[in-house]
């Protein structure tokens, strides 16, 4: 019951990544312009990351490369639109 109550708190974790990447993206606009390339690799190495945590069975790892590749997803996704 308690890795039951873990998981589910990861996830509403990963949940609200999607609304702090768009609040950061609206404040940061000009660096995420400028660095744009860097946010890119940020992202394929949390994933990677993710991948080799989920692999390693580090559930904690997984979740926190998983955090990062939404929020900066997010973030990259709110200023392409402009």
């Amino acid at each position: 019951m308690q890795e039951i109550f873990a998981f589910l708190l990861a996830v509403l974790a990963l949940i609200l990544g999607i609304p702090i990447g768009d609040i950061l993206a609206k404040i940061t606009q000009e660096e995420l312009k400028t660095g744009k390339k860097w946010f890119l690799i940020l992202i394929f190495l949390s994933l990677a990351g993710a991948g080799i945590s989920l692999v390693l069975s580090k559930d904690d790892l997984m979740f926190s490369f998983l955090f990062i590749a939404i929020v900066t997803s997010r973030s990259l996704k709110i200023t392409g639109k402009k």
